[in-house]
């Protein structure tokens, strides 16, 4: 059953606030969390051949292993495996299959140049993922003890993480619930697993900087919903826009939302703004963290490089909400300095327009550049700190 139930008054009003604080996990409490030192191993008989870097394809070949958890209501979760990679064996009745009961994360392994193996932020990716299976009543694990299993995955995977700089591994765990049943209620069991694909550059030969179209007639995310969850129900409806501007030869559709047309994400990406304000200050602004937006590691990054680097310089940092015709005020007047997406497949994604209701919004780039400074700027700090190149907290050194 549902560890906390909404207050019949809280579900009247349904404000945006309480449900932030919401947790829905369906973790027992007293049954055992993961346990990593009862992880057992079997080692593939058959390991892929490495294909050349210039041939890697996001997230279309993957490596030799698997890692998964199994978690039963009754007895909690069960002895990690690490096993060669298959499919999965689900009934058709499983209701992952029927009623979206799953979440993911994106995050990536990286090689230095002393030959360690370095993971960005896992912490607060696993913060994230467990925020996501505890909104769909999903069981919730120890960030540490998944990381430490991580750690030893990818110690194993090893030979698939390119060592050039801008290759990495791409880490993909997930949960899903496998319970057999059509009846809509909390999953009585659970698979949380990983797998790994090795990946080049997201701009192999430098920055291609985008076009996007302003989408109003779709809806990514509302109040209220679980737009700032990693669930993967989240990722299907957004297809078809982003299809729809393709045709029109865009590349991405900017999300708005409500009748003021707020900016709230880039396709998949959080977005961010850099303008000369009203007030006459230069001005990162991105949306705020209210229920509607994903609470990207990218974006925390950024906003903390901002305000640590930025804002000594004379850069006001905020997370406020604008609207698009707050941008056309801002690009009609001179005003609009940069736009870009924020995530981790690009770390940074340009954009050098936007249409907008049959206008066409240019935003500038730097002279015989596809990327503005900021942007650039935000990739190599971020690089730097994945590969090593720059020693922070951020960078966890994965042990041998």
């Amino acid at each position: 059953m549902l560890a906390r139930r909404l207050r019949p008054a809280v579900a009247a009003r349904w404000p945006s606030q309480q449900l932030l604080a919401r947790c829905y996990s369906a973790q027992p409490k007293g049954t055992p969390d993961i346990d990593a030192s009862a992880l057992t191993i079997e080692k593939t008989t058959a390991p892929k051949p490495l294909l050349d870097a210039k041939d890697l394809i996001f997230g279309r070949t993957f490596t030799d292993h698997m890692l998964s958890v199994e978690w039963t209501a009754q007895d909690g979760w069960l002895p990690p495996r690490i096993t060669p990679y298959q499919n999965l064996s689900l009934d058709p009745a499983t209701c992952v299959l029927h009623y979206a009961f799953t979440c993911f994360e994106g995050m990536k392994a990286y090689k230095d140049a002393d030959d360690r193996i370095r993971l960005f932020r896992p912490d607060r990716n696993m913060h994230r993922l467990n925020r996501s299976s505890a909104r769909i009543a999903l069981p919730t694990f120890n960030h540490d003890t998944f990381i430490d299993l991580i750690s030893k995955f990818v110690n194993l995977e090893e030979r698939f993480i390119p060592k050039q700089k801008g290759y990495s591994l791409y880490l993909r765990p997930t949960m899903i619930g496998t319970q057999k049943t059509l009846g809509v209620g909390p999953p009585g069991s659970a698979l949380l697993y990983l797998i790994a694909s090795p990946v080049g550059p997201y701009y192999p030969t430098g920055f291609k900087a985008v076009t996007l179209e302003a989408t109003e007639y779709a809806v990514r995310a509302w109040p209220g919903g679980v737009g700032d969850r990693k669930l993967g129900a989240n990722y299907a409806p957004c297809i078809v826009p982003q299809i729809d501007a393709a045709k029109r030869g865009f590349q991405q559709n900017l999300w708005l939302f409500g009748e003021e047309g707020y900016v709230t994400e880039v396709g998949t990406m959080n977005m961010f703004v850099a303008w000369v304000n009203e007030e006459g200050v230069k001005e990162l602004i991105t949306a705020p963290l209210d229920g509607t937006i994903l609470e990207g590691v990218t974006r925390e990054s950024v906003l903390a490089l901002a305000r640590e680097r930025l804002v000594p310089e004379g850069w006001q940092v905020s997370e406020k909400k604008f609207t698009m015709a707050q941008m056309k005020k801002a690009a009609d007047e001179g005003r609009l300095l940069e736009a870009f997406g924020a995530g981790t497949a690009a770390v940074v994604s340009p954009i050098k327009g936007v249409s907008w209701r049959n206008q066409d919004i240019k935003i500038p780039l730097s002279p015989g550049k596809e990327t503005g400074p900021l942007a650039e700027k935000f990739w190599n700090w971020i690089s730097e700190i994945q590969y090593g190149e720059t020693s922070h907290p951020w960078s966890y050194v994965v042990p041998k």
